[in-house]
């Protein structure tokens, strides 16, 4: 039986999975391919770092790129995370003409037009669906069962992290600090968390995602991020009271010809399936023109998980490469380079909010703050104030119809201004 060699830039957590997974579906994989998928070289940072997973005396491990690339093998695999390092070795990869694989959603935000331009003029695959939550297969849905609808909305959460913080606190009352905490100790978090709990992770993986539902190029820097380090247990509580969760959204949507798209907590109706999605799991919720709502739920992270999602793209290349003269689907769309999107202006965008005004208590308050809203054109829905007199800083939450950012935005500004302001207004959007 023919054999298929790999080479693995990388060999953490999820280079540990795929080769548990190759060993323990062998044969499953052979029925699937006719062929036979083994680890051939590895490219490690430190050779004499103890593995996780003995991958037995035939493995070459080194701790050069160059020799990785230059190794017998057909696939690269990279999965060392980074920028530069894991660019290099991809687009070194793609010159000698080898199909390469990826998990590296920075980079694909970061870099990835430059690099499906490579992969064509190469001829080559570059494959990632490990990169946008974990274990869901998310690409090739929108690649490949979903090719023919338009996409009309795209929501996800898409970072464990985040989401087991803010199910913690959520169901256990945590302060965000002790949530994060508990996370790190899990494992859930990095020692250093920016990534996840300023929303930069989330972005990442829907820049990603709306080349695949689009077929355009939203830049990573045009994407307005908004993480969850300003939400409180104060927020949750009143978020429930109204009918909400908050979870942390990446969304995108066709708006007369134009996309929106961002990352923000947004409170979520508890009745809506993303609102139940709980601790680290992840779930994205597609809109088709002509397919309507589908909901895909599973773990975003991890080391089996992720890893099934890398096999899955090395078995796809693997069945492609039995035609030679087929050119890889990469972006799942003919024109190429992919365009830059029409974009609609953040501050255009519309949406119901959520505002937390923190104030004095004292009488005409409340009359300034709608008499601001209405000449701002922000309608009330739901209003609720909660405190004693004489108490300092009496939280009013206000709940408002649709408007648009920019109103909300230069609301907020003008009551934050006010001498009975305490405290900044909070805002979040509603879905």
């Amino acid at each position: 039986m023919d054999v298929i060699r790999l080479g693995l830039g990388g060999f953490g957590t999820v280079g540990s999975g795929l080769a548990k997974i190759l060993d323990m579906n062998r044969e499953r994989i052979a029925k699937r391919l006719g062929k036979r998928i083994e680890i051939a070289s590895v490219l490690v940072r430190d050779l004499n770092k103890q593995r996780a997973f003995d991958l037995g005396s035939d493995v070459t491990f080194t701790d050069d790129p160059k020799a990785l690339v230059n190794d017998d093998i057909d696939i690269v695999v990279e999965l060392m995370g980074g920028l530069d390092t894991a660019r290099d070795l991809i687009l070194d990869a793609f010159a000698a003409g080898k199909h390469v694989v990826t998990a590296n959603k920075h980079l694909l935000a970061e870099h990835g037009l430059e690099l499906f331009e490579a992969a064509g003029k190469h001829n080559v695959g570059l494959m990632f669906e490990a990169s946008c939550a974990g274990g869901i297969p998310i690409v090739q849905t929108l690649k490949e069962s979903l090719a023919g609808d338009e996409i009309v909305k795209l929501l996800g959460i898409m970072n464990g992290t985040a989401n087991y913080i803010l199910s913690e606190m959520t169901t256990k009352g945590m302060d965000f600090e002790v949530a994060l905490a508990d996370a790190q100790d899990l494992g859930y978090a990095e020692a250093d968390p920016t990534f996840d709990i300023e929303g930069f992770d989330t972005a990442h993986k829907l820049c990603v995602l709306i080349r695949m539902a689009y077929g355009v190029d939203y830049p990573l820097a045009d994407i307005p991020i908004q993480g969850i380090t300003g939400v409180t247990p104060m927020d949750i509580e009143f978020a429930r009271e109204f009918g909400y969760r908050i979870k942390l959204l990446a969304h995108v949507m066709n708006v007369d010809g134009r996309l929106e798209a961002g990352v923000h907590p947004a409170l979520v109706p508890y009745t809506y399936l993303l609102a139940r999605v709980g601790g680290n799991y992840n779930a994205v919720r597609l809109e088709g023109n002509a397919v309507g709502p589908i909901m895909l739920h599973g773990q975003g992270a991890g080391d089996l998980p992720t890893g099934s999602a890398v096999l899955a793209d090395i078995m796809n290349l693997v069945r492609g490469m039995e035609c030679r003269d087929r050119v890889p689907d990469n972006t799942g769309f003919c024109n190429q380079p992919l365009p830059k999107a029409d974009i609609l202006p953040p501050e255009e965008s519309e949406s119901k909010y959520y505002f937390r005004f923190t104030v004095a208590d004292r009488t005409g308050v409340m009359a300034t703050i709608t008499k601001s809203m209405a000449e701002h054109g922000v309608s009330i829905a739901q209003a609720v104030q909660k405190g004693e007199a004489g108490e300092e800083g009496v939280p009013l939450v206000i709940i408002s119809h649709e408007t648009s950012a920019k109103a909300a935005d230069a609301m907020i500004e003008e009551m934050d201004a006010m001498d009975f302001s305490v405290k900044p207004c909070v805002k979040f959007r509603i879905l």
